[in-house]
């Protein structure tokens, strides 16, 4: 990485205050009945894949030209880690990096920039259709779609047709983001774990199939850390959830919506509830004394812990294929929608699981943002209201740089 780029990213983040609004798109719940139904469709979906050719549709380079311009501020202001870890992803797959993870704030900004559930499950339906249309090379003239589509058209071409993004795994994003329109808990934390492998592991999925790379090893690690990253969304989440900001502080766009919907929205208590049962924690107990609710702190303990055993176990697995050896247990998801394995004829000769996962291994690095933030939440005694996890982490930029040239998480 040329050292100028480097000293940017430092400087862009030593100088960063944390904007609250990013918290908040950070909430997970979950699905409503309806919302479950569709979830519940989608399972049986057969994985559909993007066969985009050049884009045909009257879209300029002026037009591409300032996607990506919006894209990346949208990312600066609200997914500043994201921003930041751009710089690591291979310079052929960051457009499509940042376009999903534009697409990624945008869908959880939904509850905050509507008035009611059924309004949000009309913008969502918007990107369903809106997926169907980006991989069809006909984008809808919205710039997280406009980027999107070409920077699939621009793989698809570099790859001759090789590289293929599943349009089930766009999909499941979306549909995992209904959850975030209501305030049901999550019964145990088995569920909050498939929302977070419905969510932010599925994100990395697709990063890695815009490298190209198809790799069980190398979709194994993303799983256990998109595991840890959406774990810990939902616990930085939960004071914004807990206490909703008033309608006039809602993001650009939402204040009326909001007002439209009549009041400030209730508050709830994310955190699965065999967790908060085994705690003693109650949810009225949290939104009557937030901090000092009884239980509180053991029941983020608990959860915290889930998401840190993720993240040993992903830089064991790392541990064990330098030193020559398996990764030392079974992916649970291969063999499911999208994690097929076939040897295609242009696929890499000779490469190792290794060499697989040294080569992507930007795409890992949102575990050592989390990490950071989990290490902040242990100094805090597990206090998640605490301001100190509000403010910008400086040292994730030198963290970050350090585990990509090691190739190690620890």
């Amino acid at each position: 990485m040329p050292l100028p780029r480097l000293h940017r990213i430092f400087s862009l983040e030593s100088t960063f205050i944390l904007n609250m609004s990013f918290l908040r798109t950070a909430r997970p719940c979950q699905a409503s009945r309806a919302c479950r139904f569709h979830l519940q469709s989608f399972q049986s979906q057969k994985r559909q894949f993007s066969r985009t050719q050049s884009i045909t549709a009257p879209i300029t380079a002026e037009e591409v030209q300032g996607a990506h311009k919006y894209c990346v501020a949208l990312l600066s202001k609200y997914d500043r880690p994201s921003y930041t870890l751009s710089t690591f992803i291979p310079r052929h797959a960051q457009s499509f990096y940042i376009a999903l993870r534009a697409l990624n704030v945008s869908l959880s900004m939904i509850p905050d920039t509507t008035s009611s559930p059924t309004i949000g499950l009309m913008r969502l339906q918007f990107w369903r259709d809106s997926v169907t249309k980006i991989l069809a090379g006909t984008p809808p003239k919205e710039p997280v779609a406009i980027l999107l589509a070409s920077a699939i058209s621009e793989l698809h071409e570099r790859t001759q047709g090789r590289a293929r993004i599943s349009k089930g795994w766009l999909t499941r994003i979306i549909n995992s983001r209904e959850q975030t329109l209501t305030n049901d808990p999550y019964p145990n934390i088995a569920a909050l774990e498939s929302y977070a492998e419905n969510t932010y592991s599925t994100l990395m999925y697709l990063t890695l199939s815009a490298l190209p790379m198809a790799s069980v090893t190398a979709d194994h690690v993303a799983s256990h850390i998109g595991k840890a990253v959406g774990i810990s969304a939902v616990l930085r989440g939960l004071p914004f959830v807990a206490f909703p900001a008033p309608p006039a502080q809602a993001p650009a766009g939402g204040a009326a919506g909001s007002a439209i919907g009549g009041g400030a929205k209730q508050g709830a208590v994310m955190l699965p509830l065999d967790v908060m049962a085994e705690a003693g924690v109650r949810e009225e107990d949290v939104l009557r004394y937030g901090a000092q609710a009884e239980g509180l702190r053991d029941a983020v303990f608990t959860v915290a812990t889930r998401a840190s055993d993720h993240l040993i176990t992903a830089q064991q697995m790392l541990s064990n294929l330098h030193a020559g050896e398996d990764v030392g247990h079974d992916f649970e998801h291969e063999g499911e929608e999208g994690h097929e394995y076939d040897v295609s004829p242009g696929a890499r000769s000779g490469e190792s699981p290794l060499d697989e996962v040294n080569r992507a291994f930007g795409v890992f690095l949102p575990a050592v943002s989390t990490r950071l933030w989990l290490d902040r939440l242990e100094k805090q005694d597990f206090d998640v209201f605490s301001p100190e996890l509000l403010r910008s982490e400086w040292r994730l930029p030198w963290k970050a740089y350090s585990a990509y040239r090691r190739k190690s998480l620890d």
